[in-house]
Protein backbone atom coordinates (compact mmCIF):
# COMPACT_ATOMS: atom_id res chain seq x y z
CA UNK A 1 0.00 0.00 0.00
CA UNK A 2 0.98 3.82 -0.09
CA UNK A 3 1.77 5.95 2.58
CA UNK A 4 2.96 9.32 2.95
CA UNK A 5 5.87 9.52 5.23
CA UNK A 6 8.69 10.75 7.32
CA UNK A 7 11.86 9.76 5.14
CA UNK A 8 14.14 11.05 7.55
CA UNK A 9 14.63 14.50 9.62
CA UNK A 10 13.20 17.56 7.39
CA UNK A 11 12.31 15.19 4.73
CA UNK A 12 8.71 13.68 3.83
CA UNK A 13 7.19 11.93 0.97
CA UNK A 14 5.05 9.01 -0.47
CA UNK A 15 6.21 5.39 0.16
CA UNK A 16 5.67 1.78 -0.25
CA UNK A 17 3.97 0.26 2.54
CA UNK A 18 3.75 -2.87 4.40
CA UNK A 19 0.11 -3.42 4.38
CA UNK A 20 -0.39 -3.98 8.37
CA UNK A 21 -1.90 -7.48 10.22
CA UNK A 22 -4.39 -7.30 12.46
CA UNK A 23 -3.83 -9.38 15.94
CA UNK A 24 -6.82 -10.75 17.60
CA UNK A 25 -8.23 -7.39 19.72
CA UNK A 26 -7.14 -5.25 16.71
CA UNK A 27 -8.46 -3.58 13.84
CA UNK A 28 -7.65 -2.77 9.91
CA UNK A 29 -9.00 0.86 9.12
CA UNK A 30 -9.27 2.36 5.94
CA UNK A 31 -9.46 6.38 5.87
CA UNK A 32 -12.18 8.85 5.05
CA UNK A 33 -11.31 11.76 6.80
CA UNK A 34 -7.66 12.51 7.72
CA UNK A 35 -6.16 16.16 8.62
CA UNK A 36 -1.97 16.84 9.09
CA UNK A 37 -1.50 18.73 12.52
CA UNK A 38 1.37 20.76 13.69
CA UNK A 39 2.78 17.76 15.88
CA UNK A 40 3.41 16.51 12.38
CA UNK A 41 5.40 19.37 11.66
CA UNK A 42 7.52 19.53 14.61
CA UNK A 43 8.30 15.97 14.04
CA UNK A 44 9.54 16.11 10.51
CA UNK A 45 11.25 19.66 11.04
CA UNK A 46 12.13 20.23 14.59
CA UNK A 47 13.17 16.47 15.17
CA UNK A 48 11.00 16.73 18.22
CA UNK A 49 11.22 13.32 18.92
CA UNK A 50 14.15 12.31 17.36
CA UNK A 51 15.10 10.35 14.23
CA UNK A 52 12.38 8.34 12.24
CA UNK A 53 13.33 6.55 8.89
CA UNK A 54 10.07 5.89 6.76
CA UNK A 55 7.22 6.33 9.37
CA UNK A 56 4.24 6.63 7.60
CA UNK A 57 2.56 10.30 9.23
CA UNK A 58 -0.82 11.22 10.85
CA UNK A 59 -2.75 10.82 13.89
CA UNK A 60 -6.36 12.13 13.26
CA UNK A 61 -8.48 10.24 11.47
CA UNK A 62 -12.09 8.67 10.80
CA UNK A 63 -12.44 5.46 8.70
CA UNK A 64 -13.89 2.63 8.32
CA UNK A 65 -13.55 -0.75 9.24
CA UNK A 66 -12.31 -3.03 7.01
CA UNK A 67 -11.12 -6.22 9.18
CA UNK A 68 -11.30 -6.99 12.93
CA UNK A 69 -9.20 -9.65 15.11
CA UNK A 70 -10.84 -12.80 16.15
CA UNK A 71 -11.46 -11.47 19.35
CA UNK A 72 -13.18 -7.91 18.64
CA UNK A 73 -16.76 -8.08 19.94
CA UNK A 74 -18.17 -4.57 19.47
CA UNK A 75 -16.80 -3.29 15.57
CA UNK A 76 -17.26 -5.09 12.07
CA UNK A 77 -16.17 -4.83 8.72
CA UNK A 78 -18.17 -1.67 7.03
CA UNK A 79 -18.47 -0.11 10.52
CA UNK A 80 -17.56 4.02 10.39
CA UNK A 81 -15.72 4.93 13.72
CA UNK A 82 -13.31 7.85 15.30
CA UNK A 83 -9.91 6.85 15.92
CA UNK A 84 -8.53 8.47 18.77
CA UNK A 85 -4.89 10.23 18.30
CA UNK A 86 -4.02 8.23 21.50
CA UNK A 87 -4.47 4.91 21.58
CA UNK A 88 -3.11 3.31 24.98
CA UNK A 89 -2.43 -0.15 25.82
CA UNK A 90 -5.38 -0.14 28.20
CA UNK A 91 -4.21 -3.67 30.25
CA UNK A 92 -0.81 -1.70 31.18
CA UNK A 93 -0.14 -0.52 35.03
CA UNK A 94 0.10 3.26 33.54
CA UNK A 95 -3.55 2.75 32.28
CA UNK A 96 -4.43 0.96 35.71
CA UNK A 97 -2.94 4.45 37.57
CA UNK A 98 -5.31 6.74 35.50
CA UNK A 99 -2.10 7.95 32.91
CA UNK A 100 -3.41 5.77 29.89
CA UNK A 101 -1.10 7.96 27.61
CA UNK A 102 1.67 6.77 29.30
CA UNK A 103 0.92 3.30 29.06
CA UNK A 104 4.60 1.26 28.34
CA UNK A 105 6.29 4.80 29.21
CA UNK A 106 6.14 8.53 28.84
CA UNK A 107 3.78 9.02 26.18
CA UNK A 108 3.93 5.51 24.61
CA UNK A 109 0.46 5.61 24.96
CA UNK A 110 0.73 8.14 21.42
CA UNK A 111 1.38 5.45 19.18
CA UNK A 112 0.23 6.73 15.71
CA UNK A 113 3.54 8.56 14.09
CA UNK A 114 5.63 8.19 16.96
CA UNK A 115 6.14 4.57 17.68
CA UNK A 116 4.26 2.81 14.62
CA UNK A 117 3.10 3.82 10.76
CA UNK A 118 -0.22 6.70 11.37
CA UNK A 119 -3.15 6.88 9.18
CA UNK A 120 -1.99 9.27 5.97
CA UNK A 121 -2.13 5.65 3.98
CA UNK A 122 -4.41 3.24 2.57
CA UNK A 123 -4.91 1.27 5.32
CA UNK A 124 -4.20 1.38 9.35
CA UNK A 125 -4.29 -0.35 12.34
CA UNK A 126 -5.58 0.86 15.52
CA UNK A 127 -4.39 -1.77 18.59
CA UNK A 128 -7.06 -2.89 20.88
CA UNK A 129 -10.35 -1.96 18.67
CA UNK A 130 -12.86 -2.59 21.64
CA UNK A 131 -10.91 0.21 23.77
CA UNK A 132 -9.23 2.12 20.93
CA UNK A 133 -12.24 3.05 18.49
CA UNK A 134 -15.53 5.06 18.59
CA UNK A 135 -18.59 4.34 16.51
CA UNK A 136 -19.34 7.85 14.16
CA UNK A 137 -23.28 8.76 14.88
CA UNK A 138 -25.60 9.17 12.31
CA UNK A 139 -25.91 12.48 10.71
CA UNK A 140 -22.11 13.60 12.11
CA UNK A 141 -19.95 14.13 8.86
CA UNK A 142 -16.70 12.63 8.93
CA UNK A 143 -14.67 15.72 8.03
CA UNK A 144 -16.28 17.49 11.58
CA UNK A 145 -15.39 14.41 13.25
CA UNK A 146 -11.96 13.93 12.45
CA UNK A 147 -11.27 17.05 14.74
CA UNK A 148 -12.67 15.06 17.64
CA UNK A 149 -9.74 12.76 17.09
CA UNK A 150 -7.28 15.45 18.42
CA UNK A 151 -8.05 19.19 18.18
CA UNK A 152 -11.05 18.53 20.63
CA UNK A 153 -9.78 16.25 23.02
CA UNK A 154 -6.57 18.11 23.73
CA UNK A 155 -7.67 21.74 23.59
CA UNK A 156 -10.74 20.44 26.40
CA UNK A 157 -8.00 18.71 28.04
CA UNK A 158 -6.12 22.21 28.78
CA UNK A 159 -9.54 23.34 30.01
CA UNK A 160 -9.39 20.75 32.70
CA UNK A 161 -5.88 20.61 33.57
CA UNK A 162 -6.41 24.28 34.55
CA UNK A 163 -9.48 23.43 36.35
CA UNK A 164 -11.79 25.88 34.76
CA UNK A 165 -14.66 26.86 36.79
CA UNK A 166 -18.03 28.61 36.76
CA UNK A 167 -17.36 32.63 36.04
CA UNK A 168 -14.14 32.28 35.70
CA UNK A 169 -11.40 34.42 34.20
CA UNK A 170 -9.35 32.63 31.70
CA UNK A 171 -6.48 33.65 29.50
CA UNK A 172 -6.28 31.00 26.51
CA UNK A 173 -2.37 31.73 24.98
CA UNK A 174 -2.07 30.62 21.17
CA UNK A 175 -5.58 30.36 19.22
CA UNK A 176 -4.46 27.75 16.44
CA UNK A 177 -7.44 25.09 16.29
CA UNK A 178 -5.97 23.27 19.67
CA UNK A 179 -6.50 27.04 21.32
CA UNK A 180 -9.84 27.90 19.41
CA UNK A 181 -10.88 24.32 21.17
CA UNK A 182 -9.57 25.33 24.48
CA UNK A 183 -11.87 28.39 24.26
CA UNK A 184 -15.25 26.60 23.02
CA UNK A 185 -14.01 24.53 25.95
CA UNK A 186 -13.90 27.25 28.83
CA UNK A 187 -17.24 28.30 27.42
CA UNK A 188 -18.76 24.84 28.19
CA UNK A 189 -17.17 24.96 31.29
CA UNK A 190 -18.83 28.03 32.38
CA UNK A 191 -15.72 30.71 32.48
CA UNK A 192 -17.34 34.00 32.27
CA UNK A 193 -14.59 36.17 30.68
CA UNK A 194 -12.23 34.50 28.50
CA UNK A 195 -9.38 36.68 26.71
CA UNK A 196 -7.65 34.73 23.68
CA UNK A 197 -4.31 35.75 22.74
CA UNK A 198 -3.36 35.56 19.19
CA UNK A 199 -3.21 37.67 15.77
CA UNK A 200 -4.54 35.95 12.72
CA UNK A 201 -7.54 37.59 11.76
CA UNK A 202 -9.49 34.51 10.89
CA UNK A 203 -8.57 32.46 14.35
CA UNK A 204 -9.91 35.74 15.80
CA UNK A 205 -13.20 35.70 14.11
CA UNK A 206 -13.44 31.86 15.27
CA UNK A 207 -12.25 32.45 18.71
CA UNK A 208 -15.27 35.27 19.13
CA UNK A 209 -17.63 32.68 17.44
CA UNK A 210 -16.76 29.75 20.73
CA UNK A 211 -17.01 32.72 23.02
CA UNK A 212 -13.80 34.75 23.44
CA UNK A 213 -15.30 37.84 25.21
CA UNK A 214 -11.43 39.73 24.68
CA UNK A 215 -8.63 39.48 22.03
CA UNK A 216 -5.43 40.07 23.51
CA UNK A 217 -2.91 40.42 20.32
CA UNK A 218 0.69 40.13 21.15
CA UNK A 219 1.00 41.99 17.50
CA UNK A 220 0.25 45.08 19.79
CA UNK A 221 2.85 44.90 22.92
CA UNK A 222 3.78 42.06 25.63
CA UNK A 223 0.64 40.17 26.14
CA UNK A 224 1.56 39.91 30.02
CA UNK A 225 1.17 44.19 30.44
CA UNK A 226 -2.18 43.89 28.48
CA UNK A 227 -3.45 41.28 29.93
CA UNK A 228 -2.64 42.65 33.62
CA UNK A 229 -4.24 46.33 32.41
CA UNK A 230 -7.22 44.32 31.11
CA UNK A 231 -8.28 42.84 34.53
CA UNK A 232 -6.82 45.71 36.60
CA UNK A 233 -3.56 44.13 38.10
CA UNK A 234 -5.41 41.44 39.14
CA UNK A 235 -4.78 38.70 36.63
CA UNK A 236 -6.19 35.96 35.48
CA UNK A 237 -8.17 32.96 37.52
CA UNK A 238 -6.76 30.23 35.06
CA UNK A 239 -4.24 29.94 31.67
CA UNK A 240 -4.20 27.37 29.14
CA UNK A 241 -1.21 27.24 26.67
CA UNK A 242 -1.87 26.16 23.08
CA UNK A 243 0.68 27.97 22.14
CA UNK A 244 4.15 29.43 21.59
CA UNK A 245 7.07 28.13 23.09
CA UNK A 246 9.82 27.23 26.40
CA UNK A 247 8.69 30.99 27.33
CA UNK A 248 5.34 30.90 27.20
CA UNK A 249 5.13 29.47 30.95
CA UNK A 250 6.77 32.69 32.21
CA UNK A 251 4.02 34.96 30.71
CA UNK A 252 1.48 32.52 32.21
CA UNK A 253 3.08 32.66 35.57
CA UNK A 254 2.98 36.11 35.44
CA UNK A 255 -1.20 36.69 34.63
CA UNK A 256 -2.28 34.39 36.62
CA UNK A 257 -3.44 35.21 40.17
CA UNK A 258 -1.76 33.61 43.38
CA UNK A 259 -4.03 30.80 43.64
CA UNK A 260 -4.88 29.86 40.17
CA UNK A 261 -3.75 27.45 37.22
CA UNK A 262 -1.92 26.40 34.25
CA UNK A 263 -2.36 24.11 31.95
CA UNK A 264 -0.45 23.39 29.00
CA UNK A 265 -1.00 21.05 26.18
CA UNK A 266 1.09 22.88 23.95
CA UNK A 267 3.61 20.43 22.01
CA UNK A 268 6.97 22.18 22.86
CA UNK A 269 9.17 20.93 19.54
CA UNK A 270 12.03 23.01 20.74
CA UNK A 271 14.27 24.21 23.89
CA UNK A 272 15.77 22.45 26.44
CA UNK A 273 13.99 24.24 29.83
CA UNK A 274 10.70 25.61 30.91
CA UNK A 275 11.84 28.62 33.08
CA UNK A 276 9.76 29.69 35.58
CA UNK A 277 9.96 33.42 36.87
CA UNK A 278 10.98 33.53 40.39
CA UNK A 279 9.11 36.06 41.96
CA UNK A 280 5.90 36.07 40.18
CA UNK A 281 5.50 32.41 41.30
CA UNK A 282 5.89 33.66 44.55
CA UNK A 283 9.36 32.75 45.43
CA UNK A 284 8.14 29.47 45.01
CA UNK A 285 4.76 29.61 47.53
CA UNK A 286 2.77 31.30 45.30
CA UNK A 287 0.16 28.55 45.04
CA UNK A 288 0.48 28.70 41.35
CA UNK A 289 -0.53 25.47 39.97
CA UNK A 290 1.19 23.86 36.48
CA UNK A 291 0.03 21.08 35.04
CA UNK A 292 1.03 19.34 31.45
CA UNK A 293 -0.75 16.44 29.89
CA UNK A 294 -1.19 14.71 26.66
CA UNK A 295 -5.28 13.70 26.25
CA UNK A 296 -5.69 10.00 27.65
CA UNK A 297 -7.09 8.92 24.14
CA UNK A 298 -9.67 5.91 24.28
CA UNK A 299 -13.47 5.34 23.26
CA UNK A 300 -14.87 6.34 26.46
CA UNK A 301 -13.44 10.03 25.65
CA UNK A 302 -13.76 9.81 21.68
CA UNK A 303 -18.12 8.54 22.11
CA UNK A 304 -18.06 11.62 24.77
CA UNK A 305 -17.09 14.51 22.35
CA UNK A 306 -18.59 12.99 19.61
CA UNK A 307 -22.16 13.44 21.51
CA UNK A 308 -21.10 17.06 21.77
CA UNK A 309 -21.33 17.09 17.88
CA UNK A 310 -24.52 15.09 17.75
CA UNK A 311 -26.33 16.93 20.19
CA UNK A 312 -25.47 20.11 18.53
CA UNK A 313 -23.19 21.24 21.65
CA UNK A 314 -20.00 21.77 19.35
CA UNK A 315 -19.65 22.88 15.70
CA UNK A 316 -15.65 21.55 14.33
CA UNK A 317 -16.96 22.89 10.94
CA UNK A 318 -15.97 26.47 12.08
CA UNK A 319 -12.49 24.91 12.33
CA UNK A 320 -12.06 23.79 8.24
CA UNK A 321 -10.77 26.36 6.09
CA UNK A 322 -9.64 24.28 3.79
CA UNK A 323 -10.02 21.05 1.91
CA UNK A 324 -8.89 18.51 -0.48
CA UNK A 325 -10.17 15.63 -1.82
CA UNK A 326 -8.12 11.73 -2.23
CA UNK A 327 -5.42 10.41 -0.52
CA UNK A 328 -3.14 12.08 -2.64
CA UNK A 329 -4.50 15.70 -1.02
CA UNK A 330 -2.29 14.70 2.44
CA UNK A 331 0.71 16.19 0.90
CA UNK A 332 -1.03 19.60 0.24
CA UNK A 333 -2.98 19.80 3.58
CA UNK A 334 0.61 18.94 5.28
CA UNK A 335 2.67 21.88 3.24
CA UNK A 336 -0.57 24.05 4.58
CA UNK A 337 0.25 23.24 8.65
CA UNK A 338 4.17 23.77 7.70
CA UNK A 339 3.62 27.49 6.01
CA UNK A 340 0.57 28.83 7.93
CA UNK A 341 -1.31 30.89 5.16
CA UNK A 342 -3.18 33.99 7.44
CA UNK A 343 -6.66 32.11 6.80
CA UNK A 344 -5.26 28.94 7.78
CA UNK A 345 -7.11 26.88 10.48
CA UNK A 346 -7.13 23.47 9.98
CA UNK A 347 -7.23 21.91 6.59
CA UNK A 348 -9.05 18.22 6.38
CA UNK A 349 -8.52 15.47 3.20
CA UNK A 350 -11.62 13.27 2.64
CA UNK A 351 -11.61 9.69 1.06
CA UNK A 352 -14.27 8.70 -1.01
CA UNK A 353 -14.86 4.97 -2.20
Amino acid sequence: MKGFAMIRIGEVGWIDAQKPVAGPLDAIVRPLALSPCTSDIHTVWSGAIGERFNMVLGHESVGEVVEVGALVKDFKPGDRVIVPAITPDWGAVESQEGFSMHSGGMLAGWKFSNFKDGVFAEYFHVNEADANLAHLPDGVKPEDAVMLADMVVTGFLGVELADVNFGDTVAVIGIGPVGLMSVAGCGLRGAARILAVGSRPKCIEVARQYGATDIVNYRNGDIVEQIMEATNGRGVDKVVIAGGDVDTFAQAVKIVRPGGSVGNVNYLGEGDFVKIPRVEWGVGMGHKKINGGLTPGGRMKMEKMARLLQYGKLDTSLLLTHRFRGLEGVEPALMLMKDKPADLIKPVVTIDY
